[in-house]
């Protein structure tokens, strides 16, 4: 189980999980991989597809990417034309600049409380959200049985 499930099962209501676009300039497909995940999101399937292009983010291209979409059984036409809505690179650009701001460097990034998380295994996202919680006067998860 991937390591932000296994968060999220840990601390049902005390975690939530913003996700943030930040396309690497030095990624050739990055951004049209991101537009197509909002897309792909407009019929429900941005974690699937997301999923799928993070699996396969060294033979990305357009083919591929459209292959996902079509493997995902996404309504093409719909697809498509949501790839050219430019409220989703109106996101990706407001992501982008939240991530410089923020002084991400590289993909992924993690933040806890607006923190730069290192550790990213579940014992190191248990440290930091233990302690923020401490700071607000509520409890730390149970360690796990």
């Amino acid at each position: 189980m991937p390591v932000l499930e296994q968060v999220l099962e840990k601390y049902p209501e005390e975690v939530k999980i913003v996700f943030k676009h930040f396309p690497l300039n030095n990624h050739k497909f990055a951004k049209k991989a991101a537009t197509a995940a909002l897309a792909a999101g407009s019929q429900g399937k941005f974690w699937e597809f997301h999923d799928l292009l993070f699996k396969n983010y060294n033979r990305l291209n357009d083919k591929k990417i459209r292959n996902i979409a079509i493997k995902l059984g996404l309504d093409m036409v719909k697809f498509d034309k949501k790839t050219k809505d430019p409220l989703i690179q109106e996101r990706i650009s407001r992501d982008l600049r939240d991530g410089n701001s923020a002084d991400v460097r590289g993909t992924p990034a993690v933040f806890i409380n607006g923190k730069s998380l290192r550790d990213r295994t579940l014992p190191g996202f248990q440290k930091v959200i233990d302690r923020e919680l401490q700071k607000q006067g509520r409890k730390a998860a149970k360690p796990a049985s």
